[in-house]
């Protein structure tokens, strides 16, 4: 991660959620933030045991992806799907591996886990984690991603 000046750091996190709120490749918790003097919305969730945040915006197009309110995951729980373009992203880094935006990321929100709460930090630079520092490098790319069948039309 880039590193975090020390006035942001002197920030106090804000509590977003308990921690048990959520479940392993489950539906997200939505919430705002201020980023660029916008309001943009946000979203939390866990994967791999890990929560991780980003904005609601693709890398392709800035419009809000999830397919149901808190629902981003594919079928199978496994990339972050943006309903609009179908790209698809590494939920762990946010990297696209596919779609209309690959080898962009999704820009993510400075989050941590503590004594059974998940916090933020709303004056805190957004996170941007290096390709390096990424997980999902070795991971496969998926041949085609899509909502589940039930949030079509």
């Amino acid at each position: 991660m880039q590193p975090v000046p020390p006035s942001a750091i002197d920030t106090p996190p804000q509590r977003l959620c308990a921690s048990a709120d959520l479940i392993e490749r489950g539906r997200a918790h939505g919430f705002d933030l201020t980023w660029n003097g916008q309001t943009v919305p946000a979203f939390a969730l866990r994967f791999e045991g890990r929560v991780v945040a980003y904005l609601n915006r693709c890398a392709h197009v800035p419009v809000e992806m999830d397919w149901q309110p808190g629902q981003f995951l594919d079928q199978d729980g496994r990339w972050i799907v943006c309903a609009i373009h179908g790209a698809a992203y590494e939920p762990a880094d946010g990297h696209c591996v596919a779609g209309p935006c690959a080898g962009r990321r999704l820009q993510a929100v400075r989050v941590m886990e503590h004594d059974g709460s998940v916090f933020w930090w709303p004056q805190a630079p957004l996170a941007r984690p290096t390709r390096s520092e990424s997980p999902s490098a070795t991971r496969p790319v998926p041949t085609c991603v899509a909502p589940p069948p039930e949030a079509l039309p």
